[in-house]
């Protein structure tokens, strides 16, 4: 079997190499699976809420730990790595707080003579493949309500992110969990494909590409698994002549290169009224200017290289092109000493007289570069963000509520922030539209694809 390799991009070394699970391996867990959900279903889920709780505290007591394998692992700043636990966190508790509302049955109006609900049961085994750019927070979603559900969980973390699957191991045993319940499995795509292919996965809960995405449903096609896909993203922000531009340039600014650009909400384009462009762009331009480009374990880093050189090459790709159609750089890269061509570290960039010939502004670039655009109005500022293949996320800066339910109505996407973005509330439902993909989670909304209804319809004589 070949082996799963994770490459730093900081240096270029080799941080771990795993062999790929055998195939007697994979049945093998899928058996343990199988065993160990037969009898936790049965468990009541205040107990389930209790045993995950630890492995929440499990997973919290390796903060320290995390955020530099997070650094040698993906590129984020060693001044940001442990911060994802924090969210981890979030979404973990609230997910184990939600369960028991979300599991009750579901109880119709009564009808004499009649016992009447709806239960919630677990689909079986749910398959998480998860993404290297927020490792933790992306599992997190499907794996915790997943279990709290009664499932079992088989976890295929991506190759850059390995050690990261050991995180989620290593918590889970230590809080108790049945043996079997949730697995770590080393995967190649190809393995992956052809596990969902089996017919033993009931759930798959995806974070990825649209390629993989498709990969994904071809796979699963005729085994009438679930699915929840969530794919790529062009996500806009919409500044409004209403706006506090001081917090709009400031979180606009964060939310475009916060993760060297690699998150699935990050803001990648941006549409300013005329009546504020010229000093929106000249503050975003000066913030942008005093990021740090460096290595991610040096404290004062606040930029980190993108994760492989194949995604630096990509965002050099997309800004090359739109400057040969006419977009101008508001950047002197220059004063990035780090940022070379194929190097994975790349400098941030602002680009203005964009449009929508240009791929920085229509496919996804997932990378440190933003472009934006005047707009005359409301109009055709939501013409313009639902001007994509992609639906994830779109936030609205103004001062205005009204205003930003209004416009957010008639945007294609599925979250609408006013005056922040990059951002997942877990009382709310992750979801999306168009090539963003299918299925929700974290919210109530988040437990329906990891249960199936029940119908029980009994009769007094």
């Amino acid at each position: 079997m070949p082996d799963i390799v994770c490459i730093s991009p900081v240096d270029g070394r080799e941080v771990v190499r795993r062999p790929a699970a055998s195939a007697a391996e994979i049945e093998a867990a899928l058996a343990a699976a199988r065993k160990a959900q037969a009898e936790w279903k049965r468990v009541p889920v205040a107990q389930r809420g209790r045993i995950l709780s630890k492995a929440v505290d499990a997973m919290l007591a390796m903060r320290e730990e995390v955020a530099p394998e997070l650094a040698w692992q993906r590129g984020r700043p060693l001044r940001y790595g442990g911060g994802e636990l924090g969210g981890f966190e979030e979404r973990a508790r609230a997910m184990i707080a939600l369960a028991g509302s979300a599991l009750d049955p579901i109880v119709p109006e009564p009808k004499p003579g009649f016992k009447r609900y709806i239960a919630r049961e677990p689909v079986g085994i749910v398959l998480t493949v998860a993404p290297w750019n927020y490792p933790y927070l992306t599992a997190v979603n499907s794996i915790v309500p997943a279990l709290m559900a009664g499932n079992a969980v088989l976890l295929k973390h991506a190759a850059q992110t390995l050690l990261v699957g050991d995180r989620f191991q290593t918590a889970m045993d230590q809080a108790g969990l049945p043996k079997g319940l949730f697995r770590t499995l080393t995967l190649s795509h190809d393995d992956t494909t052809r596990l969902i292919g089996s017919g033993a996965i009931d759930q798959v809960c995806f974070t990825g590409s649209v390629a993989a995405g498709k990969a994904i449903e071809r796979a699963a096609a005729g085994t009438f698994a679930g699915l929840g896909l969530e794919l790529g993203g062009k996500d806009p922000a919409y500044v409004r002549p209403d706006v506090d531009l001081k917090h709009a340039v400031e979180n606009i600014v964060d939310g475009a290169y916060f993760n060297s650009g690699q998150c699935c909400c990050g803001i990648e384009r941006v549409y300013v009224h005329g009546d504020v462009y010229h000093e929106f762009v000249d503050g975003f331009a000066d913030l942008t200017r005093q990021y740090v480009l460096g290595d991610p374990l040096d404290r004062n880093t606040t930029l980190g290289p993108m994760a492989q050189p194949r995604l630096a090459a990509t965002v050099r790709d997309h800004i090359t092109e739109a400057l040969h159609k006419g977009a101008r750089a508001l950047i002197d890269t220059r004063a990035f000493a780090r940022d070379k061509d194929g190097s994975t570290y790349v400098a941030p960039q602002a680009l203005v007289n964009v449009n929508h010939t240009m791929k920085v502004m229509m496919d996804e670039t997932f990378g440190p570069v933003v472009g934006i655009m005047k707009v005359r109005d409301d109009d055709e500022a939501v013409r313009l963000m639902n001007d994509s293949p992609y639906g994830l996320t779109a936030s609205i800066w103004t001062r205005d509520m009204d205003a930003a339910e209004r416009i957010g109505a008639e945007i294609e996407t599925g979250t609408v922030y006013m005056n922040r973005a990059d951002y997942l509330d877990p009382g709310l439902a992750w979801t999306g539209v168009k090539e963003t993909g299918r299925g929700a989670t974290l919210s109530r909304v988040g437990y329906e694809s990891l249960t199936r209804p029940k119908s029980y319809h009994l009769r007094e004589i």
